[in-house]
């Protein structure tokens, strides 16, 4: 199976009227998803269990099936943690910041695949999460807009969700032989487990790991496993040349799990690849989405196709 010609994803504004100062750190990726699946747990869970994995809901309960997306029974990954999740924050611009009272906190929320069908529980769950608190001294607000492309699906005001169902635009069916990409939140290809510098990363570095990343989503949350040949695809993605403007961004995080800082820095910049990109385009399309690389659920990896 190739790409379906309606990818199901939307891109989600969440706009939230600030009620007590919120401290948001440098980048604010790592913190808005914490307190999202903290939120979407007290939400769904039934059972009140500490852990999900021995509960008996755990495949069908809506926390694992968004937040922390467990492999299927008997898969060849089912092994693996590293199932991607079918959502992406997408947080405030970069920098550290008070949002002070009265100001308007926004972010973006990408939804892919089946999780779509829970955006009422999710979008309760980013209000339940700004209500209990966010950031350095749990500041508060008020959810007051949720939008998808210039359309309102929810409004404070009127109290009701509109279901849509929506997918991505079509790509462009103009041939290309040449595509810039602006990296706008680091970056993050790994080679033996360690990241991958801008003067070390390859055309097939970044297509290779897009189109597994599609992939697997689409396998995993769209129930579509692609009939993709990887070795022809990664082949033709070695012949790609590069123009690379990008450089290094550091980014640390605190995570509750190891209980230690963690380093997680990238590339940013302009990354313009040049040759018979028809097979990638699609995948490239995509991606202005889905994002690429490690770390995509915090945001990482975003970036646009410069026209």
């Amino acid at each position: 199976m190739t790409l379906p010609t309606h990818f199901p994803a939307a891109r989600y504004r969440f706009e939230f009227a600030v009620e007590t100062p919120i401290r948001l750190p440098e980048y604010a990726g790592s913190t808005l998803r914490g307190v999202f699946g903290n939120a979407l747990r007290r939400t769904a869970c039934m059972t009140r269990q500490k852990d999900c994995k021995p509960c008996p809901l755990y495949r069908t309960c809506p926390y694992p099936a968004v937040f922390e997306t467990p492999a299927p029974e008997q898969h060849a990954l089912q092994k693996f943690s590293q199932i991607p999740n079918p959502y992406v924050v997408e947080p405030p611009a970069w920098g550290e910041r008070v949002h002070a009272p009265g100001e308007t906190l926004a972010f973006h929320f990408v939804l892919m695949g089946r999780a779509l069908g829970h955006l009422p529980l999710i979008v309760y769950a980013w209000q339940r999460a700004f209500q209990h608190g966010v950031g350095k001294g749990d500041g508060k607000a008020r959810l007051t807009r949720v939008s998808h492309e210039a359309e309102v699906i929810f409004d404070a005001d009127e109290g009701t969700l509109r279901q849509l169902k929506p997918s991505l635009p079509p790509p462009s069916s103009e041939a290309r032989s040449s595509a810039t990409l602006r990296f706008t939140t680091p970056l993050r290809l790994q080679h033996n487990g360690k990241p991958i510098g801008a003067d070390e990363l390859s055309a097939r570095d970044l297509l290779v790991g897009l189109i597994k990343r599609t992939a697997l989503i689409s396998e995993f949350h769209l129930g579509q496993k692609l009939d993709l040949d990887f070795h022809a695809l990664a082949d033709a993605a070695s012949t790609i040349e590069s123009e690379k403007r990008l450089h290094w961004r550091d980014w640390t995080r605190y995570s509750n799990r190891q209980k230690q800082e963690m380093a997680l820095g990238g590339v940013v910049g302009d990354w313009t690849l040049r040759g018979d990109l028809t097979p990638f385009l699609p995948f490239l399309h995509l991606g202005q989405w889905l994002h690429v690389g490690k770390n995509a659920t915090f945001g990482l990896g975003r970036f646009d196709i410069a026209e």
